[in-house]
């Protein structure tokens, strides 16, 4: 059976696929239709947290989907109830909306945002403040937060209500809120399709005060920076900010799609009954799956995590054929001298996955990655870059 020509037929063609089929995987090793092993140095573009079938995870989602695969969110279920108490414990935060992505996520962040901004101030009070060269998904509305031109071309008009400024301009920033009638600015702390690039510090602070004095609402998108893979649960968590919304997925259901939108105790009563709705949020097995991974993403995780990161920023910076390496955690942009997609197929020529954003080579491994495992990759991604 052809896969590649079948999939050529009657998938849509959105994706520039890369030449091969991945049959199965366990932690961070894939194996493709001819036996051949891969390192998976993307997870999924950072979902699979603690690497592919991963035991412990195999065995909550399971016992779940043999108890309960779906039920409406008109009724109670256990998984989700758990979810959100996790979410919350370790957030400080006081409510959780799930959806099914990271685009959904950001979708009710923004329904939020705006139902505050109305209720508080009048209905002219609805646009969100974005940064240049952000991503927040492919809904049109999450289009129109995105920053970047690139994506909005063929989709137009897009939702109104959006302004652009530029990352790490604070005065930008100020006027911006100044000029415009603003319900909240929404930003992620490291930009990941934007080319792995964090925001400073002094940038998220400010947004921070800004929105506390202004009584706008400080949104950070962590659907890809979220559940461990910056090296705290939440890269808010690098800056000292506390944000009233936050929004999550990829890594957080290990695999399977989930997102959620975390409001605090300011917004946790915005949302009333019929204000929003997601058939299958919080659908059980998936809550299952993610109360799986929060539950283990500890402090010793996080250090490792962090160590892991400190190897690769160490082993890369100044190798031969990188002109810089940029991000936080596992979370790794490499700027090369060859085209970043000559390094990447001669990676996987090598056996290992990974991934692009922008011009950059981007790593994403699982947060377990074993250490021989990485430095092993690592190795043939420098060999790569010559």
């Amino acid at each position: 059976m052809d896969i590649k020509a079948i999939d050529s037929q009657y998938v849509a063609g959105t994706y520039g696929r890369l030449p091969v089929e991945i049959v199965s995987g366990k932690g961070s090793i894939v194996k493709d239709v001819n036996g051949k092993e891969y390192i998976d140095m993307g997870s999924g573009i950072g979902v699979t947290a603690f690497g592919l079938c991963d035991d412990e995870w195999v065995k909550a989602v399971s016992e779940q989907l043999s108890r309960l695969q779906h039920m409406s969110n008109l009724y109670y279920t256990e998984p989700c109830a758990r979810l959100a108490e996790l979410l919350c414990k370790r957030t400080g935060m006081s409510k959780v909306f799930f959806g099914n992505s990271g685009a959904e996520a950001n979708e009710c962040a923004i329904k939020v945002a705006r139902k505050y901004a109305a209720e508080k101030k009048g209905d002219e009070y609805y646009k969100i403040i974005t940064l240049q060269n952000s991503f927040h998904g492919r809904t049109l509305t999450t289009l129109a937060a995105t920053g970047q031109d690139h994506f909005h071309r063929l989709f137009t008009p897009l939702t109104d209500g959006f302004i652009h400024v530029p990352a790490n301009d604070i005065d930008a920033l100020k006027a911006c809120v100044a000029e415009n009638k603003v319900a909240a600015i929404m930003l992620e702390c490291v930009q990941g399709e934007g080319g792995v690039l964090p925001v400073d510090r002094e940038f998220v602070s400010a947004a921070a005060e800004l929105a506390e004095k202004e009584d706008i609402l400080l949104i950070i998108d962590e659907v890809q920076t979220g559940n461990g893979r910056t090296g705290k649960l939440y890269a808010y968590m690098h800056y000292g900010v506390s944000p009233d919304v936050v929004t999550t997925a990829k890594g957080l259901g290990g695999g399977l799609p989930i997102g959620a939108c975390l409001m605090s105790k300011k917004v946790e009563n915005v949302l009333g009954k019929g204000d929003h709705g997601s058939t299958y949020g919080g659908n059980p097995v998936c809550s299952a799956g993610a109360v799986n991974v929060i539950e283990r993403i500890d402090e010793a995780l996080l250090a490792d995590v962090e160590a892991k990161s400190k190897f690769v920023f160490d082993s890369l910076n100044g190798a031969e054929g990188v002109e810089s390496v940029s991000g936080l955690g596992l979370m790794i942009g490499i700027k090369t001298v060859k085209p970043a997609a000559e390094v990447l197929a001669k990676c996987m020529e090598n056996g290992v996955l990974c991934l692009t954003a922008k011009d950059k080579v981007r790593l994403l491994p699982a947060l377990n990655i074993p250490m021989d495992v990485l430095a092993r990759a690592i190795d043939v991604i420098k060999k790569a870059c010559i």
